[in-house]
């Protein structure tokens, strides 16, 4: 008989799978669509992103008990906070584009005569 894994590993495994489906159709969407996922996906409060940041810094509360024990070392609950504090300056940097990601993907579908203008790609690093 086959041991099967408890509810949160079957649970985490299926977010997984469902995270590479979701991946797999943003790449055939659309441009509104995808805009209109990727907003929802970026959204730091209800978004995958928000949930994301809030599992890792919730891994981090555990891994600090943890380490105050003796069962983990002080590098993992310090790895998890360093991780859950960059995702989160993520997320705020990306909150800033959610009006226009939120936009595009608000603009109904249509066909133009003249296609869009290529926007120049430029590096800015704001820290």
């Amino acid at each position: 008989m086959s041991h099967l894994a408890p509810y949160p590993v079957r649970l985490a495994d299926e977010i997984t799978r469902q995270l590479g489906q979701l991946a797999d159709h943003l790449s055939q969407l659309p441009p509104t669509q995808a805009a209109e996922v990727i907003a929802r996906v970026l959204d730091s409060d209800a978004g995958v992103l928000g949930g994301v940041t809030h599992l890792v810094a919730t891994g981090s509360v555990f891994a600090k008990g943890q380490a105050g024990k003796g069962a983990l070392p002080a590098e993992v609950w310090l790895a998890l906070g360093r991780a859950s504090n960059v995702l989160h300056d993520v997320a705020l940097d990306l909150e800033e584009h959610m009006d226009t990601l939120q936009h595009v993907g608000a603009q109904p579908a249509t066909t133009s005569a003249k296609p869009p203008a290529p926007a120049p790609l430029v590096v800015r690093r704001r820290r």
